[in-house]
């Protein structure tokens, strides 16, 4: 009875927060007629482009949202002609006679106004993810928007890397640190929320992702990995799915205790408790292997030796069988080597492929992990990416971050090809680039491949850390942003 109650409490005061939102969103639409409308479209599809950076010569900054809208609402302005430089990542916008990318709109209140960008990216930027406003100035211009919570769920101001799997018949999504509006402060213990599978009560993932966060009392995103530690952050990562001793399926993912972002307090493998919603710790690993445990975006293949889940990040160089006992042993692990798969060696990753060819025992050919940027020729240093099986392409493909790829450190995304897991990795096609800002750990959603996998989908954490940049971009910064890439694009020929 005292659940019961309980649970009629958090269901009047969800019912109580939803009225409250509506009522915002209704107060917000009345309003709209006094907003001038910009919409900033791909000038191919004539989709809204996000994250483009209109300012006037005051220096006004206005940030278009996920569909690619401006409220403009300067009264100082109405009735005046105003000029908008035009910029963002990887699209263009025209010069004109004294190099100035912008254009000049005629500001009047209730009007609307179309500025049509050239995207250079191969992929195609479609919304962010997670953080407060995802949809603001359309929500403010009484526009319909394709989420149930427009303006952003969870309370959530900013989230780290994100993780994602199917689960049970739902998708599983588990983020690191959390930001929140209500102090700089938010959490370092594991976010997560839960939402529908495409064609079963989820959106297109063209559309967008309903994202149900667990939340604490007061409807902030809370914690999902404390695992009992008194101070210092939880990662995870390695996340999979498989089936324990009584044949139920667990959810299951590689747990990292930090006292800071490069010292490791411990690590070990956590099980999803779906009673309580939360990871509980279920093995400890020893604290200097990193390579013999889940980690990364592990990939699931049977061959003619069995059942394997592969690690890597990127490029996978651990195995183990799928088998929660030896997922949970790190002696069960094999690593990648010049003579294939060995449990007791040590692995050949990209670092040591580097050393041998540094020191002349290697020439580049020879190499698995080091694919060629085929614009520059130049051999690429992979960071972060995920690796996943394609049907369309029949091959495995990778999309990474290359470290120092060009106008951004870590914010230059990459697409390769391999007959296998293990490659070799030859060739690699820019996707994606930032200029002086960070496009960290990307990841591919295979769950989301539409037409037998020609279109994929993978999202990374936009963010102005290691970037040098001293402006972050409101709203967007340190939170997931969706892309969409065509794999029979032409311009992916020379990396296929």
């Amino acid at each position: 009875m005292h659940e019961n109650r309980n649970w009629l409490k958090q269901a009047s005061g969800c019912l109580w927060m939803s009225c409250v939102l509506w009522a915002q969103i209704l107060s917000l639409q009345a309003a709209a007629p006094d907003y001038f409308q910009i919409q900033v479209v791909d000038a191919d599809t004539g989709r809204g482009v996000p994250l483009v950076e209109l300012e006037t010569v005051n220096h006004l900054r206005f940030i278009t949202d996920s569909a690619g809208r401006v409220a403009f609402g300067e009264p100082g302005l109405a009735g005046q002609t105003v000029f908008f430089y035009v910029r963002s990542h990887g699209y263009e916008f025209p010069k004109d006679g004294f190099g100035f990318a912008g254009t000049r709109l005629t500001i009047e209140p209730g009007g609307k106004a179309v500025i049509k960008i050239k995207r250079l990216n191969i992929a195609e930027r479609l919304y962010r993810v997670t953080g407060e406003g995802i949809y603001r100035d359309s929500v403010l211009l009484g526009e319909k928007t394709p989420l149930a919570e427009p303006l952003g769920s969870g309370q959530v101001a900013g989230q780290d890397s994100v993780l994602a799997v199917p689960y049970r018949g739902k998708l599983f999504w588990f983020w690191g640190d959390t930001n929140r509006l209500k102090y700089p402060l938010g959490h370092f213990w594991v976010s997560g929320a839960t939402s529908e599978l495409p064609g079963k009560g989820g959106l297109d993932p063209g559309d967008g992702v309903n994202l149900r966060y667990f939340v604490d009392a007061d409807g902030f995103s809370r914690p999902m990995a404390r695992l009992g530690v008194k101070s210092g952050p939880v990662w995870l990562d390695g996340l999979l799915t498989v089936k324990d001793e009584a044949g139920r399926e667990r959810l299951v993912a590689h747990y990292a205790h930090m006292k800071s972002l490069g010292e490791m307090l411990d690590h070990g493998l956590a099980i999803f408790n779906d009673e309580k919603a939360e990871f509980e710790k279920v093995a400890e690993f020893q604290l200097g292997d990193r390579v013999r445990c889940p980690h990364g975006h592990p990939n699931r293949r049977r061959d003619a030796s069995g059942d394997w889940f592969y690690f890597g990040n990127p490029f996978p160089v651990a195995r183990v069988r799928t088998d929660l006992k030896q997922l949970s042993d790190p002696a069960c692990y094999e690593v990648w080597t010049q003579d294939g798969w060995k449990r007791e060696a040590k692995p050949l990753d990209a670092a040591e492929e580097r050393k041998l060819i540094k020191t002349g025992k290697w020439k580049q050919d020879q190499a698995r992990f080091q694919p060629v940027d085929v614009d520059s020729g130049k051999p690429l240093v992979m960071h972060y990416g995920s690796v996943c099986w394609n049907d369309f392409r029949n091959r495995w493909i990778m999309i990474a971050v290359a470290q120092g790829g060009g106008s951004s450190f870590l914010g230059e995304v990459y697409y390769a090809e391999a007959p296998e897991l293990t490659g070799p990795w030859l060739r690699a096609k820019k996707i994606l680039t930032h200029s002086q800002y960070t496009f960290y750990n990307p990841v591919q959603h295979p769950f989301f491949d539409q037409s037998g996998g020609r279109v994929i989908y993978f999202e990374g954490t936009y963010a102005e850390t290691f970037s040098g940049n001293p402006v972050a971009t409101p709203r967007y910064d340190y939170n997931q942003i969706m892309y969409r890439l065509d794999l029979a694009d032409p311009r992916l020929k020379p990396a296929q």
